[in-house]
């Protein structure tokens, strides 16, 4: 390519106008879009065949990113479609906290009811474990029990818990 006004390459006008036509299209369009709208809009310039003699190159390509944007606003008006850009902070999706809270409530009901089922002794020795963390030793001994007896309770009360949730859903 020869000289098309003070550029003496297509490179060279590519290199200095990429950066404007960049800003352009992101006030325009968005930033999603802009970087496909630039090379589009060089493209065109480049095709056109042209190029080698425009005497305001940078006229032309001006001229031609706003035939884009006229263009996509068009087909978009056609086609009945809006297009918005997405605000991360504002649009993102909701994550369903009041669906999962009564979930949670309904869950702990369901353990509570199944707890309240166990015979005295199981609840006592599953709660032991669970809620004061005391090992299965700890408990045989406090209880004066095996520790076989105190596994035995253990699986009886976590069974009857796996049922109620398994009920529950």
């Amino acid at each position: 390519m020869t000289a098309a006004g003070p550029y003496p390459t297509f490179d060279a006008f590519y290199r200095a106008q990429h950066d404007r036509m960049f800003h352009f299209f992101r006030r325009k369009v968005g930033r999603d879009e802009a970087p496909d709208l630039v090379q589009e809009a060089f493209t065109c310039v480049l095709r056109s065949g042209a190029f080698d003699r425009l005497e305001n190159p940078n006229g032309y390509l001006t001229r031609t990113a706003r035939n884009l944007v006229i263009n996509r606003a068009r087909t978009w008006h056609r086609k009945g479609c809006m297009l918005y850009p997405l605000d991360e902070a504002r649009d993102a999706p909701l994550l369903p906290d009041q669906e999962w809270k009564i979930e949670a409530r309904e869950l702990r009901a369901a353990y509570r009811r199944a707890l309240l089922a166990l015979p005295r002794r199981t609840r006592r020795i599953f709660l032991m474990h669970r809620l004061k963390g005391m090992s299965y030793r700890a408990i045989a001994k406090s209880l004066e029990l095996s520790e076989k007896g105190v596994e035995y309770h253990i699986m009886r009360a976590l069974a009857r818990c796996r049922k109620a949730i398994t009920f529950q859903r």
